[in-house]
């Protein structure tokens, strides 16, 4: 128990309030690890790499509820489906760029975009839940 966090210490760690962190445990996107005697939240050190990623993928432009579902596999669509339908989209705006030249710049920044997000995708799925 030691090495737990309480709430306040979670939230210093990881750079956002309280509020944040309580509102992440009730999305389900955070877990508490157990409670103190006096009824306290405890969490496990890990969850604050879970919060710098559900950081990182809001500033990728998704929602808490898209990564809410997407990091419960409670979406309709599994992430090979997902991964599909990218590399899908990335084709056709290669192809528009091959027509238009000036839409290359677009092109690369779009796809460095989509390939930073498969990178973070992929690292979620490798890690356990915090």
């Amino acid at each position: 128990m030691s090495n737990l966090l309480r709430i306040g210490e979670l939230a210093a760690r990881a750079g956002v309030s309280t509020r944040t962190v309580d509102y992440y445990t009730h999305l389900g996107l955070l877990r508490t690890a157990e409670r103190t005697g006096g009824g306290f939240r405890l969490y496990d050190p890990a969850a604050v790499v879970t919060i710098a990623t559900v950081k990182q993928l809001e500033e990728h432009g998704l929602s808490l509820q898209a990564i809410t579902t997407a990091l419960h596999g409670t979406g309709d669509t599994d992430l090979t489906t997902k991964l599909n339908d990218l590399a899908a989209g990335l084709a056709a705006l290669r192809e528009a760029a091959h027509r238009a030249p000036e839409a290359q710049a677009i092109l690369t920044l779009l796809s460095g975009r989509a390939h930073a997000l498969i990178d973070l995708a992929l690292t979620i799925i490798d890690r356990p839940p915090a």
